[in-house]
Formats: C-alpha cells, sequence, structure tokens
C-alpha cells in the first residue's frame, strides 16, 4: 500500500514538474512569437535580450532606473529597446534624438502609455493618462481656463507672491534654530493648486488642508518607489500582493473623496456668470454638454483633472524648490552671487516679480541649472506611439511605449560642459547674458509638454529669490557633505531630507 502510495506521489510530482515545464515552454514559445510579430510588422531597436515574463527586470536596477538605462546606452547607443515584463519600450537618449521624436515627429510620439499605477485608479480620465481625442479636449480646456485665472482679478503671480510671504513669516519663526522646511514648502506650493481649484488658500493649520498635503506628500514618495516600478511591470501579479503600492490607491481614493466634497459643495453656490475657479469652470462645462453622450466633461473626469493638478502643479515645484535649497547652501558663494544680483535690480523690501527675471541673467542661469542638474523626472513621462512610426532607421509599432530619456538629455556633453558638475555658466554667454539652452527639457517637450510649465516656472523663481532675499540659507552640516544624489528614483527623483537654518539679513 505504502508503495503504492509512494508512486503515486511520485507520478504527481512528475506530472507537475512536467506541467510547469510545458508552462514556460508555451510561455516561452508565446512571447517569442510576439517578438517574432514585431520583428516583422516593424523592425525595433536592438537592446538586451528579454526572458520570458520578467522581460529585462534582471538587468535594471528599479531603485534607479536612470543609471540602468545610462549603462545600457553605452552598449546600444541613443536608440534601443528594452522590455519591462513582456511591454516593449524604445528607450530615446541624447538631445538630438528625444528632441528629432518628440518636436519633429511630435505627431507620432505624443501618445500616452499606459502607466499602472496612475490608470489603474483614473481609467482614463483626467489629463495626463488620457489619449486621443479625450486628451485634446481637455488639455484645451485646462489651458484655456489656467490662462484666464492668470489675467483675471487676482493673478496668479499675486497668489504665489502671497503663499511666498507666508513661508517667510513661519521661517521668521523659527529664530534660525535648525528647521525642516518641507512642511512648509509643501503648504505654499499646495495651497497655490487649492487657490486655483478652489477659489481660496488654506490656513496651514487647516485639517482638512493637512490631510490633503499629508496625502500627496506621501504619494510622491510612493510613485518614487522601486514598488511601484514594479507593480506597473506586472500589476496584475502586485494588485494581490501586499506592499506600499496598495496605500497609493488608498490615498487616491481619500484625494478624490476630498475634491468631490469641494465639488458638491461648489455645485451648490454656483453663479454661471461668475466663476469663481478651475472646479466652477468646469462645471460649468458639464452644465453645457449634459445632453451629450460622448461628452469628456463629467464629475469623474473632474476628479481625475484636478488630481492631475495637484500632482504637476504641486509636488514638482516643491521638489525643485527642494533642491534648490541644498544648491545654494552647497555652494555659499553663489547664494552670495544671487543675493548681490536681487538686492541690484529688486531691493531689500519689494517682493521679487517675474519679470524681474529678465534683469536678472544670473539668478535665471541658475534657477534654469538647478532644474537641469536636479533632473527630477529623469524617465519623463511614458509615452506610445500613435501609429507604425519610421524612425532613426526602425519601424516602431503603433502603441509601442516609448521613454524619453531625459536624463541623457540634460548631461549630454554635447550642449552641457561637464555636465556632472552643477555649473550655472550653461544658461549664460560670454558676456554674462543669460542664453537658454534648447537641450533644457524638464518640463518635457513636444505636444506632452507639461501644461503647468509657466505656472512652475513662476513658482520656482518667485520663491527662490524671495528666500534668498530674506535669508541666509545655512546648512547645518559642512556644505562639502551636502548630498545632491536622490534618496529615491521613480516618477520623480526625491532629494535627501535636510534641515538648515533660515538666518534673517
Amino acid at each position: 500500500m505504502l508503495e503504492h502510495l509512494t508512486e503515486i506521489a511520485s507520478g504527481q510530482l512528475a506530472w507537475s514538474v512536467v506541467t510547469a515545464a510545458l508552462l514556460a515552454i508555451c510561455t516561452s514559445c508565446l512571447l517569442f512569437q510576439k517578438w517574432n510579430e514585431q520583428g516583422t510588422k516593424g523592425r525595433l531597436p536592438p537592446g538586451p535580450r528579454p526572458l520570458p515574463i520578467v522581460g529585462n527586470l534582471l538587468q535594471l536596477d528599479p531603485k534607479n532606473m536612470p543609471k540602468s538605462l545610462m549603462a545600457l546606452r553605452e552598449r546600444y547607443g541613443s536608440i534601443y529597446t528594452i522590455y519591462l515584463g513582456s511591454q516593449p519600450f524604445v528607450v530615446l537618449c541624447g538631445y538630438q534624438v528625444v528632441k528629432e521624436a518628440l518636436v519633429d515627429h511630435s505627431e507620432e510620439f505624443h501618445g500616452r502609455m499606459d502607466y499602472p499605477a496612475f490608470t489603474d485608479f483614473t481609467h482614463g480620465d483626467g489629463i495626463a493618462f488620457s489619449n486621443g481625442e479625450k486628451w485634446k479636449v481637455l488639455r484645451c480646456f485646462a489651458v484655456q481656463t489656467l490662462r484666464e485665472f492668470g489675467m483675471g482679478r487676482r493673478s496668479i503671480e499675486e497668489r504665489i507672491q502671497e503663499e511666498a510671504r507666508c513661508m517667510v513669516e513661519e521661517l521668521a519663526k523659527t529664530k534660525a534654530t535648525p528647521t525642516d522646511p518641507s512642511f512648509l514648502i509643501g503648504c505654499a506650493f499646495t495651497n497655490i493648486i487649492c487657490s486655483i481649484v478652489f477659489g481660496d488658500r488654506f490656513e496651514y493649520k487647516d485639517n482638512k488642508f493637512l490631510t490633503l498635503v499629508g496625502l500627496l506628500n506621501e504619494n510622491l514618495h510612493h510613485l518614487s518607489s522601486s514598488w511601484i516600478q514594479v507593480y506597473n511591470m506586472f500589476p496584475g501579479i502586485m494588485s494581490y500582493l501586499p506592499g506600499p503600492h496598495n496605500r497609493l490607491f488608498k490615498n487616491y481614493e481619500k484625494i478624490r473623496l476630498l475634491i468631490l466634497e469641494t465639488a458638491k459643495m461648489h455645485q451648490e453656490t454656483l453663479d454661471p456668470d461668475f466663476p469663481r475657479d478651475f472646479i466652477d469652470c468646469f462645471l460649468l462645462k458639464m452644465q453645457q454638454e449634459k445632453e451629450d453622450p460622448f461628452t469628456y466633461f463629467h464629475m469623474n473626469s473632474l476628479l481625475m483633472t484636478t488630481q492631475n493638478l495637484f500632482i504637476a502643479g504641486a509636488e514638482a515645484s516643491a521638489t525643485i524648490v527642494h533642491y534648490g535649497i541644498l544648491i545654494l547652501m552647497k555652494y555659499p558663494e553663489l547664494q552670495a552671487k544671487v543675493y548681490e544680483e536681487i538686492i541690484q535690480v529688486v531691493g531689500p523690501h519689494r517682493s521679487p516679480l517675474f519679470e524681474d527675471r529678465v534683469q536678472m541673467p544670473y539668478t535665471d542661469a541658475l534657477i534654469h541649472e538647478i532644474q537641469r542638474f536636479s533632473d527630477i523626472v529623469p524617465m519623463g513621462v511614458p509615452r506610445a506611439v500613435t501609429t507604425d512610426t519610421h524612425y532613426c532607421g526602425y519601424t516602431i509599432p503603433k502603441g509601442t511605449g516609448v521613454i524619453a530619456f531625459l536624463s541623457s538629455v540634460h548631461r549630454d556633453i554635447t550642449k552641457f560642459n561637464d555636465p556632472e558638475v552643477f555649473d550655472p555658466t550653461n544658461f549664460l554667454d560670454k558676456k554674462g547674458n543669460f542664453n537658454r539652452s534648447e537641450a533644457f527639457m524638464p518640463f518635457g517637450v513636444g505636444k506632452r509638454v507639461c501644461l503647468g510649465e509657466p505656472l512652475a516656472r513662476m513658482e520656482i523663481f518667485l520663491f527662490l529669490t524671495i528666500l534668498v532675499q530674506h535669508f541666509i540659507l545655512q546648512p547645518v552640516v559642512p556644505p562639502e557633505e551636502i548630498d545632491l544624489s536622490p534618496i529615491s528614483i521613480g516618477l520623480i527623483a526625491i532629494p535627501h531630507p535636510f534641515k538648515f537654518r533660515a538666518i534673517p539679513r
């Protein structure tokens, strides 16, 4: 009897092994067939050989994808293919290749690739990860609405100045004691978007506001974790596994409910003749098109679009200002030159204006160099070709993912002198005049350039100049010990946390 059971068990084990082997072979064959079909339909650029299921995952570092992509560029050149799971992505490197694709061939390269860490929640609503006609309509509406509020009774510049002054007042209260600026910076930049989207700013102690700031900040760190990199490759599997990625979606839902609460309050007090903010304008558009069954203006689209604005308009700009403070502390001699120029042009008391930058070439150059060097969106946001595309001697099938490797543009030795070194003269000519480099692409380029670019440029300039105007930014460690490398890199590169002393001038 025992021998019989042993024989059955052995047979079952053998069958399991055979089954697993057959599944592996079938999977390999299916993937090979898929790659072969793509090779027949198109001819993708060469790249490292992918493995079944995992693709090139074992040849990439999810904690530092830019480093992995740069290493592959050394081997395969400025255009190559990698597989994230079973999904091919064409990687574009260097200024010339990225510019030719995203600008000269913008119609073919302006699609948005599925990004599960967002799209599994948004389901394609909103601006950032929509495509086709929906994207064009929603983006056009957002750009026009933001432009109108920038020219309204209270301009966007005035809102930014108000928040910058609030931050100065709060920093003055620290009396030059070591302070972590992340909370104040997060509050200030979130409040700017709140004033545009909700029509009003919040006090920094408001519970609802603090909840929103906390959720946005937590999600920023989740989106920059290696967990999310893996989730984007294997969403089907990861959705069943525990991990920080689950917290990301719970936070999305909490933010959605906060925005929904505000939107419903706006609906009750909506005056068609006097829209107060972005939400009012969107609600009016919903009313105008309520009879259209194919309209893109509905409540979920409003909620997702608003979330997009908070991520692009608050978190990215706040991160750049974090890097800016670190860099100004690491190079105090540069901070001194910026202060000297501020005093010459603006003086010690008047708040800087965005138009002042024309007379402040060194400050403008330094702020551009901060954005180039910090490189906070190193891989851009994933794109997709909208049609079978002939490019650089290859044929890229419709729907293939594209990574515009912006870090390789900002580190292009043909465009920047010693790009691994922080140097404001990258944006100055020989006479000391500001000289904007064509390889400056922190907001992307082409049809998918970040719609919040004008707002972000104004925010970064005004915040950093007001800070230097009022304070000496002093580190609590020797300047040479300040680490400018990111603590994590995902969608956004996150700087190391730090404390500093804001010493009144």
